[in-house]
């Protein structure tokens, strides 16, 4: 490499597996397994074969498909923001989601189905 690695790579990439490994990856550009990656925690699972992942991302799909999308998005967002604030502020964004989500069609629904036992019917976006 010629080149600092750009893009917020070596700002975040410590965070998510330890400043050691964010060094050794960053400053060998070595290639890592499956394995590897998932030990430093940059993914979270590891498949065997195309057909084993094929059938993993879809099950994780179906999975987050059968939540409410609005707490689904509401989720990715506060992850997303959690990485640049505090925890005091990483709250009060949260509480401002779950402010805005109190009178939604989803949470009456998931209280009812709860109430029924029976999955949910979340609304469409």
């Amino acid at each position: 490499m010629a080149i600092v690695a750009d893009l917020g790579a070596l700002q975040r990439l410590p965070r998510i597996v330890g400043y050691g490994n964010a060094a050794d990856l960053a400053l060998t550009g070595r290639k890592i397994t499956a394995m590897e990656a998932k030990e430093m925690g940059l993914v979270t699972r590891v498949f065997n074969s195309k057909q084993e992942l094929d059938a993993g991302v879809a099950k994780i799909a179906k999975e987050i498909s059968e939540k409410s999308a609005w707490a689904v998005m509401g989720t990715k967002a506060v992850l997303l923001r959690s990485r640049d604030i505090t925890v005091e502020q990483g709250l009060e964004h949260v509480a401002t989601w779950n402010a805005a989500m109190l009178r939604s069609y989803d949470l009456e629904e998931a209280i009812k189905a709860f109430l029924e036992k029976r999955k949910p019917v979340f609304s469409k976006l």
